[in-house]
């Protein structure tokens, strides 16, 4: 985004804590590919997982909430320079181009099959689906979406019930709409796909992102935007403990009492991620709508780094995912490894054997590399949108 009007201040905030999600989002992503246990074991697995891998992945349970919020934020004061009717075909594009980019790149990336034998839905397919489903409410009232979005995302884990009473066997449509867990489905003979992000409490999401973009706007100084925007945040969190220490509602997964203090607290903050929970998301937005708070008056200047980051996050999120895979398979060919193992036991990444990986610490290592590596590409593309105005721009 621009910051030649006066309310800078408000949208570099949006921009440094959107890109500080991104950069924390490529930690989860080199742990995928470059840790050694990451094909086979699960970092939140409280039997093998130690506090710092635990952490490691943990940490990254903000990113996905918090860059849904902030596309709904960003759709709102998109809104204010569009009339409804063309915010709503604005959305609706722009949601079929993304679900159309997680099918033909994003899988792609993930799993170097040129056959396109698997299709994975996973963030990009999550916000796609979402911004369709914002778009049609684009054309309703302002409090319509801000309350279906509250309304989902508060409500919608009253669904595990009946979940639960059918196992889990609940069908394709159910999966897509809420109840996915890598659920997958033989779609034809050798071709399937995986829903790893359900979409309905996504969509609540964003729509209550989209209402707290009305803050950003003109009529909010900066005093009520961070009351407001720190309140909201310390009531989610507060939300988060309550119910998680009810332990009844707000997550289908309880924690419980573990062999060691500091165990019982990871149980206790191990919350569900797909779907996305009422506790992972009053955890996650609520810490993030405070920290959005405090970045109120930051400088866009003195945080440049992160604000190149979040101003191509498209790019960004393309470009990390491809120097990664491209990095394992030019380990996997210069370690001259079988080439029975280009296809893996446990994961869709060719070119990623069970057996292949790092130390964590080496994983920070390479994270952090790649950082240093995408950030002056990001920094050109961030340069070449703000001084060319082409359509096609705004959709990547």
């Amino acid at each position: 985004m621009a910051a030649e009007t006066p309310k800078s201040a408000r949208i570099y905030s949006i921009d440094i804590l959107r890109g500080v999600v991104m950069i924390i989002m490529a930690l989860d992503h080199v742990r995928d590919y470059f840790h050694i246990n990451a094909s086979t074991d699960s970092p939140t697995n409280l039997a093998t997982t130690t506090p710092v891998l635990f952490f490691t992945r943990w940490i990254t349970h903000f990113c996905a909430p918090t860059f849904v919020l902030l596309a709904g934020v960003s759709a709102y004061l998109a809104g204010q320079k569009k009339t409804k009717k063309e915010l709503s075909r604005f959305l609706i594009t722009r949601g079929v181009w993304l679900v159309l980019v997680e099918m033909l790149i994003i899988s792609f990336a993930w799993t170097f099959n040129p056959l396109y034998n698997l299709i994975i839905l996973q963030v990009i397919w999550a916000i796609g689906i979402s911004m369709i489903i914002l778009g049609i409410f684009a054309r309703f009232s302002y409090h319509v979406i801000l309350f279906t979005g509250l309304l989902i995302v508060f409500c919608h884990n009253l669904l595990d019930y009946p979940e639960a009473a059918q196992q889990g066997n609940l069908g394709f449509f159910w999966d897509l709409v809420h109840h996915a867990f890598f659920a997958h489905y033989q779609l034809f003979q050798h071709y399937g796909i995986t829903i790893v992000y359900a979409f309905l409490p996504w969509t609540g999401i964003m729509m209550v992102g989209y209402g707290i973009g009305r803050l950003f706007a003109k009529g909010f100084s900066g005093i009520q935007r961070k009351k407001i925007l720190f309140g909201a945040g310390a009531a989610l969190v507060l939300v988060f403990l309550i119910l998680r220490f009810i332990n009844a509602y707000g997550d289908p997964s309880p924690w419980s009492v573990q062999n060691s203090p500091l165990y019982s607290i990871l149980s206790f903050i191990n919350v569900t991620k797909y779907p996305p929970s009422l506790d992972y998301i009053g955890v996650t937005i609520g810490i993030s709508l405070m920290v959005l708070a405090l970045l109120d008056n930051v400088s866009g200047k003195s945080l440049q780094f992160l604000v190149v980051f979040g101003r191509v996050p498209f790019f960004y999120y393309v470009l990390h995912l491809y120097l990664i895979h491209l990095s394992v398979m030019l380990i996997f060919l210069l370690e001259k490894l079988p080439a029975k193992d280009i296809g893996p036991m446990h994961t869709a990444f060719l070119f990623r054997p069970d057996y292949f990986g790092f130390s964590l610490w080496v994983v920070y290592v390479i994270w952090i590399l790649l950082i240093l590596l995408v950030y002056p590409l990001c920094k050109w593309y961030s340069g070449y949108k703000a001084t060319h105005h082409a359509w096609w721009l705004s959709y990547l």
